[in-house]
């Protein structure tokens, strides 16, 4: 699986991080380690900040191609991507429609519920007509415990666990602060697993496991507490099951290229499918280069794989 490319093909890559959304820290982390990585293998690679300069600034700065680390909106959403394809310059990762759509939890749920692929019982409040006497039916409906989660942000911004009416009342107007529209998830109480895609491959599954409430942004990126497993601990047919689930639940949202799909699994071993990601985190504690090293392949050789995305034709 290891890379058979030349520095000297990718020409000259603007690696963009940074950026103003939520995450600007953890894509400024994972930035700088792609582009150290980029330099160890001999790649003409240099920091584009958008937070700092226009988007069109590449055009003079004569990149021959992007590679996306921004995470988050103005990043992860397809406005970036289309922005990049009228300026004729090629990219990482998925096209403008799979960023959009795996940007939106709300779009993403209904696309797999119609596919019949399986993912928990949820609700949608709109911030235009959210209305708080519905809370308790909605607890009741779901499970009594939920997941609040704004349509489209990541690294666990903005989410809450919440057991009772009063609390999702105040957890969904909380998460109004970060979108209009918020995602109210029935809880699936057991571990949480995430599948790295790779150029139409599944790597191996990864376990998380933490002391939090739930796998929330302290836990990603702060806390030393959070253990991963890889091998996760599922059997061989149980791995081939939940890469099968993966990489269909990631092509349905017309995402390619790279990127990470994250399921729960309950009580009875059945998994769940959460979110999936087109531009994962690249930081030390990030997930997708411990599966990577989980299948033999580098931190190095993953960026190339992940930069040699930017080689393949749009529709």
């Amino acid at each position: 699986m290891k890379p058979d490319f030349s520095a000297q093909q990718f020409g000259k890559v603007a690696v963009m991080f940074g950026g103003n959304s939520a995450e600007r820290e953890v894509s400024l982390n994972s930035g700088q380690a792609v582009l150290d990585a980029l330099h160890s293998k001999g790649v003409d690679a240099y920091k584009f900040d958008p937070a700092e300069q226009p988007i069109t600034a590449l055009v003079e700065q004569g990149a021959d191609r992007v590679m996306i680390m921004l995470h988050g909106r103005g990043g992860e959403d397809g406005s970036l991507q289309g922005a990049l394809q009228q300026l004729n310059i090629p990219y990482t990762g998925s096209g403008v429609l799979g960023s959009a759509l795996a940007m939106d939890k709300v779009h993403t749920k209904q696309i797999w519920q119609c596919l019949g692929l399986p993912t928990a019982k949820y609700r949608i409040a709109d911030k235009r007509r959210f209305d708080a006497g519905s809370c308790g039916a909605i607890m009741h409906e779901l499970g009594n415990v939920v997941m609040v989660k704004p349509a489209r942000e990541g690294s666990s911004i903005g989410m809450a666990k919440v057991t009772s009416a009063k609390l999702l009342e105040t957890a969904v107007k909380q998460a109004f602060d970060y979108d209009r529209h918020v995602l109210i998830e029935q809880f699936i109480d057991g571990p949480e697993y995430t599948v790295t895609v790779l150029n139409g491959v599944a790597l191996p599954s990864i376990r998380m496991s933490t002391p939090h409430v739930f796998y929330d942004y302290s836990a990603k990126y702060q806390d030393s507490t959070t253990e991963y497993f890889c091998p996760s601990g599922l059997s061989a047919e149980w791995e081939q099951r939940i890469a099968a689930l993966s990489l269909q639940a990631f092509e349905a949202l017309s995402c390619d290229g790279w990127g990470r799909v994250d399921l729960m699994q309950d009580t009875h071993g059945e998994f769940f499918l959460l979110e999936a990601n087109t531009v994962p985190g690249m930081t030390q504690k990030s997930l997708v280069p411990k599966a990577a090293k989980a299948a033999g392949l580098s931190f190095e050789d993953l960026v190339l794989q992940v930069l040699a995305t930017s080689l393949q034709g749009r529709d």
